[in-house]
């Protein structure tokens, strides 16, 4: 049964309950999401026929996704380079996990906390661009770095395959204040998010593809007080 979409506060009970009370480390479920995102960029790569591939991380668990994407594609044979928003220190917890990985396997990683618009003027040389900037939590217009990032993406004119939700885009309203990523498809996370649904979004997020990360969906939300059947 489809699931209807869902909201920022919806998203945090479903994941604490699926890490706190049914012990699924979230390591597993940032593999599980970040592996069938890579599949969406391989398929996107097919068809564009290139080889080469780049994605624009930030520093929390959006990233962590993308630093999952690029080691999978990178395993795959495809030419990978990850352009990380923030100091390599900066990046904690699971993302950290899978940074570290990612170096052991001699991944080109571009620190370009210091100059994002100069580290990302090159975007277009790639045939697909991967958006981990940001998640679910973004609220309000987006300003500094991450605004400056997004601009690139969308200035390189390339592909873009967004992790959960175009950066910029607000989960619940779906309204863009200031600059947001222009996808040609989105891999969403459990479910389709609510802003998802408002007028004009999908000018954002493209083709939207619900991934598994390995818990059953409706039966997780529904323990942690979430129904996915029911409109509001």
């Amino acid at each position: 049964m489809p699931v209807r979409p869902v909201k920022r506060d919806e998203i945090r009970r479903i994941d604490r309950y699926a890490i706190e009370t049914l012990g699924i480390p979230g390591l597993v479920l940032m593999e599980n999401a970040g592996r069938n995102a890579a599949d969406v960029v391989q398929r996107t790569l097919t068809r564009r026929g290139g080889a080469a591939a780049a994605v624009v991380a930030g520093a929390g668990n959006n990233g962590g996704d993308g630093f999952v994407i690029a080691r999978h594609l990178h395993l795959r044979g495809y030419h990978v380079n990850t352009f990380l928003m923030a100091a390599a220190e900066k990046v904690s917890g699971d993302a950290a996990v899978n940074l570290a990985a990612l170096r052991a396997l001699a991944c080109p990683i571009h620190e370009i906390a210091d100059d994002v618009a100069g580290g990302l003027a090159n975007l277009s040389k790639f045939a697909v661009v991967v958006d981990a900037i940001g998640g679910t939590g973004i609220t309000g217009a987006l300003r500094g770095s991450a605004a400056e990032a997004v601009e690139a993406v969308n200035a390189a004119a390339r592909p873009v395959v967004a992790v959960d939700i175009p950066t910029g885009l607000d989960c619940d309203a779906g309204a863009a204040e200031g600059p947001v990523v222009r996808a040609v498809a989105t891999v969403t996370m459990l479910a389709p998010k609510a802003g998802f649904a408002a007028d004009g979004a999908d000018a954002y997020t493209g083709e939207v593809l619900v991934a598994d990360i390995g818990i059953p969906a409706e039966q997780v939300a529904r323990a942690a007080g979430v129904d996915l059947t029911t409109a509001d």
